[in-house]
């Protein structure tokens, strides 16, 4: 009989019930005990969810990051928090976001902010985890009580458990050394915990445990690789199985070694390695399990499940009972359950599949594979018939999209002159000061705009009462802006639900959830777009709110964009094409809407591109051939304006140095970048990179409620000036303002325009 079980459930809720409790507590609105009340009613509900498998997952719930659990799990803490007192989950909170509830700083002093870890993009996904961070003094000790209380849950409930937990080599290998150490340096320190780690789970009687190892699909040196051998080695002493679990990609070289680790069983994401199932089965021994994840993870669109069954057949009879199936990877990757889309397009709804039903595929593999096709025929009718409309649909393509695509030329990617001409032009009208101030685009969306779009979208406010809502909150945010002295303004972007979603809605070819909710980080989630068909922009989506901006004010407006690169990256895209094709595709659209701004009158534009690292393929020998299209998709976009047309491009939280010299390609007159929570990390790729282009390191980490000072914002600039010719610097914060208040924003953008005027005044 084939095992069926799963790697992770998304946490957040069908309703994003664990956001709102989150943001309740840290405004103090509840106490902590509601919240740890919510999440074990979550997880209860989400085991349920999950009751048809073998094995559910228990620890892959976390109140804001699982890298973060793992580290509180491993006793790994920052030395900034060391001391505080209150309930642990407090200082969780601290390590997250820089500060916990309301309710918690009133210890006073000794409990209040500090510098929120680092965070970054998980693999090529658009969730952000908190970096550990390492050091030679770096000790670990350990801290099994949230684990195990979980353990205990899930046992009560009637569930047969399989704990998750955060492999030691990638443990490392996420995490940062914030001194010249050897991060490989700490793993004798590490392997005894994660030994006692075990031996507890052993102690109260757990069979399987799944240990994530998914720097397996990366390049790794030869130290590394041994670093598996040696960590394995050491841990192969517990009483509890281990199955060790890679996804997101290949394992190309390291298959040999993924294959003779000594562990009971290994997981291999199908998806995207379904070529090396055969190898695998073939090098691994055969007294191990092999887990092969089936469904995607990743994506939404239904399985072809008759496809699977055909190739995943012949290896069930091979393996018998050593064959596991499972999704490829952690499901927290897509939104909760396709049954509450009451609105969605229903054709399209019917190539979909969401977590819930992911599992039901799942469920329908192993019946197919455990007593037959015919056990499942008529479920298996009813997919194909799904699969096969959508391969049909007349909705997919577009003959004269890819008419337009065939007629791109390297031409549409060209500035008409180099930056260095440009800048002349550029500075004489748009007249900036030294270290020129601006945001990234957005302002705080509050709880009047979103009222005001609900009621929109609900019929309760037509479109010219909702247009003048929207207006008066476009010339609040310009009317701040002039009182705080920004230099370079922006509309606020209170008419947008998303940055992705917003254009989505506005494009030929996508479709949009109600209920779609993915989490990014914390408490924020995402509502992807569906990409389902060619590409397409019927009317203009941001000119008139530009214009209207522009008319209140003297100063200079950008128009604001979102790039085709982060639009594809964070969409649920098509996979019945290259993703490049639907990227070029969205370039051309997005290309549309830059030359219209510029006949409008708007003269600096801003075209973000915060996932572009993101899309990169998790091994650097691939990198470039997604370079070339990712860099050339903005080119086409950007490079069809005037000379006198000031383009801007923003990218956050991810690793941008080894890249850098792609970012310079794209061609951008100034780049906005994150670099405040990370200690102005980026800046040690310009030792031996000369960015020729302005650029705006970000001064205020706005993923933390913290405000920061005059003082410092000043240092972080004086630091970028010894990489960067100070003429050429912006100052910025290193995200958009929307999830922050304005009683937060208010005062930082004070301090980052004081600081601003310190440094000219200085210079």
């Amino acid at each position: 009989m084939v095992t069926t079980h799963n790697l992770g459930f998304p946490r957040i809720g069908a309703m994003r019930e664990l956001k709102f409790a989150l943001e309740s507590y840290w405004k103090g609105e509840s106490p902590l005990e509601e919240l740890k009340l919510r999440g074990a009613a979550l997880r209860r509900r989400h085991w349920q969810d999950q009751s048809n498998l073998d094995l559910v997952p228990v620890g892959d719930f976390a109140f804001y990051d699982q890298v973060l659990d793992m580290s509180f799990t491993l006793g790994h803490l920052p030395e900034r928090v060391h001391g505080f007192h209150g309930d642990s989950l407090d200082n969780y909170f601290r390590v997250a976001r820089g500060r916990s509830a309301k309710n918690a700083e009133d210890h006073g002093a000794c409990c209040g902010g500090v510098a929120a870890g680092e965070m970054t993009k998980w693999f090529d996904t658009n969730y952000h985890y908190i970096v550990p961070e390492f050091s030679a003094n770096t000790e670990f000790k350990l801290d099994p009580a949230r684990l195990l209380e979980q353990l205990g849950e899930a046992r009560a409930q009637g569930f047969k458990a399989k704990p998750v937990i955060i492999g030691p080599v990638t443990y490392l290998a996420l995490g940062k050394a914030k001194d010249d150490s050897d991060k490989l340096a700490l793993l004798p320190r590490l392997l005894p915990v994660y030994a006692e780690l075990l031996a507890a789970l052993a102690e109260h009687g757990v069979e399987w445990v799944q240990v994530d190892e998914p720097i397996l699909v990366t390049e790794l040196s030869a130290e590394w690789q041994q670093a598996y051998v040696t960590a394995y080695q050491a841990l192969a002493r517990g009483r509890v199985k281990l199955l060790l679990a890679t996804y997101f990609g290949q394992l190309l070289d390291n298959l040999p070694l993924a294959c003779k680790l000594p562990v009971q069983g290994l997981h291999l994401d199908a998806i995207n390695a379904r070529a090396e199932v055969d190898a695998v089965i073939e090098q691994l021994p055969q007294d191990r399990v092999l887990s092969l994840g089936v469904i995607n993870g990743r994506n939404i669109w239904k399985t072809d499940l008759s496809s699977v069954l055909d190739w995943l057949e012949p290896v069930a009879k091979q393996l018998g009972e050593r064959l596991w199936i499972a999704p490829s990877c952690s499901l927290l990757h897509v939104p909760v359950d396709l049954d509450s889309e009451r609105k969605l397009d229903a054709e399209v709804r019917s190539w979909l599949a969401f977590a819930l039903q992911k599992l039901g595929e799942l469920k329908l593999l192993a019946t197919a594979l455990n007593r037959g096709r015919d056990a499942v025929k008529a479920e298996l009718a009813v997919n194909a018939a799904a699969i096969a409309e959508r391969r049909a649909s007349p909705r997919v393509n577009n003959p004269a999209v890819k008419a337009a695509l065939a007629k791109i030329s390297p031409a549409l990617g060209q500035r008409k002159n180099a930056y260095t001409a440009r800048a002349g032009k550029q500075a004489l009208l748009l007249n900036l000061p030294a270290y020129p101030t601006t945001t990234i685009g957005s302002f705080p969306q509050t709880s009047e705009i979103r009222h005001a779009r609900n009621r929109f979208k609900n019929g309760a406010l037509d479109e010219a009462g909702y247009k003048a809502a929207m207006q008066a909150e476009i010339e609040r945010s310009v009317r701040e802006q002039e009182s705080l002295g920004l230099d370079v303004l922006v509309h606020g972007e209170a008419e947008r639900n998303d940055m992705v979603e917003y254009f989505g809605e506005q494009l030929d070819g996508y479709a949009f959830s109600q209920f779609g909710w993915v989490q990014s980080y914390g408490s924020r989630c995402v509502k992807p777009p569906i990409l389902f068909g060619d590409i397409s922009r019927p009317k203009a989506m941001t000119v008139d709110w530009i214009k209207y901006a522009q008319s209140l004010t003297s100063k200079p407006m950008k128009g604001m964009l979102t790039g085709p690169v982060t639009i594809l990256n964070w969409s649920f895209v098509r996979d019945d094409q290259p993703r490049s094709v639907s990227c070029y595709q969205l370039a051309l659209a997005i290309r549309e809407e830059v030359l219209d701004l510029e006949k409008a009158g708007v003269r600096v534009i801003q075209i973000d591109e915060a996932a572009l690292r993101e899309g990169l393929p998790l091994r650097k020998s691939e990198w470039q051939e997604y370079l070339d299209w990712a860099v050339q998709s903005f080119r086409i976009t950007a490079n069809g304006v005037e000379d006198e047309t000031q383009i801007h491009t923003h990218m956050c939280y991810s690793e941008f140095n080894d890249i850098i010299a792609s970012i310079a390609g794209m061609d951008a007159d100034v780049i906005t970048i994150e670099t405040s929570r990370s200690d102005m990390e980026l800046l040690d790729a310009f030792d031996n990179f000369n960015y020729p282009n302005e650029i705006g390191p970000g001064v205020y980490d706005i993923h933390s409620p913290n405000i920061p000072t005059q003082e410092h914002i000043v240092q972080l600039i004086k630091k970028a000036a010894e990489r960067i010719p100070a003429r050429r610097l912006w100052v910025n914060p290193d995200c958009g303002l929307k999830t922050r208040q304005w009683e937060e924003v208010i005062p930082a953008l004070t301090n980052m325009v004081a600081a601003a005027r310190m440094l000219r005044a200085s210079a």
